[in-house]
């Protein structure tokens, strides 16, 4: 790691108009918390049907994916990049410096609202909390890895990314059987499931497509998989501004 490329990065990344919708998304599910709370008073059930929907389904990965592609693509894309690269620093040293300060405002802007949410919505919510807050944690990890990736190897992240996390993980890979077990958040929902146990998990219908093992797995395969990617392509980046 170092320390240089990781102030830079941070500071890059919360400069930037995406600030706004870092915070803007995140307090909108917590607004949806509390006028969920307020017209039906603490459930559980309601606490799943919010976050699983739109907290999973929408709000982490969207906000990861603005992350993942704020902090290496946006260099990319306007040239800036090739001042960084020119230093003596190998260049995974410099990708997974910015890849700890994603995961950090990942870990902050997407996964502690789906434990605020269910806190708030929830009567009851010490176990709910901790098995979505894991879910929410895991799969986090595992969409910043995969959008910084894209970052670096397409100047369209941002476009395939949106494809990729509205229509694959929000839609189709929560009602579409075959999808489902492809899907990220379906592999990190595993984990919550885990940790409710069987009866209380189907009771609230929280059920992954996956099994726990299958789940954890296949997350960190994925991850691995994309920081490699995404070190062997900032490798070969050429030092150039048109590139």
């Amino acid at each position: 790691m170092n320390a240089v490329v990781m102030q830079l990065t941070r500071r890059s990344l919360l400069g930037r108009k995406r600030a706004v919708l870092l915070v803007l998304l995140p307090t909108m599910l917590l607004l949806l918390a509390l006028l969920v709370r307020w017209a039906s008073g603490g459930n559980a059930l309601n606490a799943v049907n919010l976050v699983d929907g739109f907290g999973l389904g929408t709000l982490v990965p969207l906000v990861c994916l603005l992350i993942g592609t704020g902090v290496v693509g946006t260099e990319i894309d306007d040239g800036s990049i090739v001042y960084l690269l020119a230093k003596p620093m190998p260049r995974r040293t410099i990708l997974l410096s910015k890849l700890v300060v994603a995961w950090g405002a990942a870990l902050v802007f997407a996964a502690l609202p789906v434990v605020l949410a269910v806190l708030i919505t929830a009567e009851d919510p010490g176990e709910l909390a901790v098995a979505y807050g894991t879910t929410a944690v895991l799969a986090a990890l595992a969409y910043t890895a995969v959008f910084t990736a894209l970052s670096v190897l397409s100047r369209s992240a941002v476009i395939i990314g949106l494809l990729y996390a509205l229509l694959w993980e929000g839609v189709l890979g929560g009602y579409v059987p075959g999808i489902k077990n492809v899907s990220i958040r379906q592999w990190a929902l595993a984990a919550a499931e885990a940790i409710l146990g069987e009866d209380r998990a189907t009771t609230l219908a929280v059920v992954s497509a996956v099994s726990l093992s299958a789940g954890m797995i296949l997350l960190a395969g994925v991850t691995v998989l994309a920081v490699v990617v995404a070190v062997r392509k900032l490798q070969t980046l050429p030092l150039t501004s048109g590139d």
